[in-house]
């Protein structure tokens, strides 16, 4: 595994798990509208990417990211890898701003901007990446879990949980730019996987629907 993708999982699994009880560091660093647009505290549309909600939710990330983060770095690079993980945190959190500017409470947490831009890339890559869970001997395509990773973030962004606090509206912008920097950096090998990337996209395909034209975020 490469250094870099080791001490962010390392860096994010600590301070997550600091954060499961530091309610005062976790309220300081997380995603919050209020802070961002009026007390300027810019650094948390970063910070939030280190936090997660619980024990589940930071497995559930740190695992996609340890599957795919090495295919982004093998096809772009360490440089390539942070570029797409770091940015996607920071676009994904930059759109959920954008749907939740009159929202001046709501808040977020979670790597799942970033995650999903590594989602993005590494699937432009490999698209048939065999995945396998545990003890399950039956391995799924890369793609599929994609999609699965996709369609379950739509749903609890679409129909959230009461005290959820998850950043699943993230995932957009995060897919964006990590799609996007495929393309530019690896355009023929995106545009052959651009089946696969369609079927992944198709939760998020829905998600732009629903924010953009039955406005049912924001």
């Amino acid at each position: 595994m490469s250094p870099v993708l080791l001490i962010i999982i390392i860096a994010t699994a600590i301070f997550s798990y600091v954060g499961f009880t530091n309610h005062q560091l976790f309220e300081k660093y997380k995603f919050n509208v209020g802070a961002i647009l009026q007390k300027k505290e810019y650094v948390r549309l970063i910070s939030a990417g280190f936090l997660h909600g619980d024990m589940m939710h930071l497995l559930f990330n740190m695992m996609t990211l340890y599957f795919f983060g090495p295919i982004v770095i093998q096809a772009f690079g360490d440089i390539g890898f942070l570029a797409v993980y770091f940015g996607s945190i920071i676009l994904g959190n930059v759109f959920s701003l954008y749907l939740y500017k009159n929202q001046a409470w709501y808040s977020a947490i979670g790597a799942s901007g970033g995650v999903s831009g590594i989602l993005f890339a590494s699937i432009a890559m490999i698209p048939d990446l065999d995945i396998y869970f545990f003890f399950i001997p039956i391995a799924i395509p890369g793609y599929i879990f994609g999609f699965l990773y996709f369609a379950y973030s739509v749903y609890m962004m679409l129909y959230p949980k009461e005290n959820d606090n998850i950043g699943h509206a993230a995932h957009l912008g995060g897919a964006f730019l990590g799609l996007i920097y495929a393309v530019a950096f690896q355009p023929e090998r995106a545009i052959q996987n651009a089946f696969f990337l369609g079927i992944m996209a198709l939760p998020l395909i829905y998600m732009s629907y629903m924010v953009f034209v039955k406005k049912k975020i924001g």
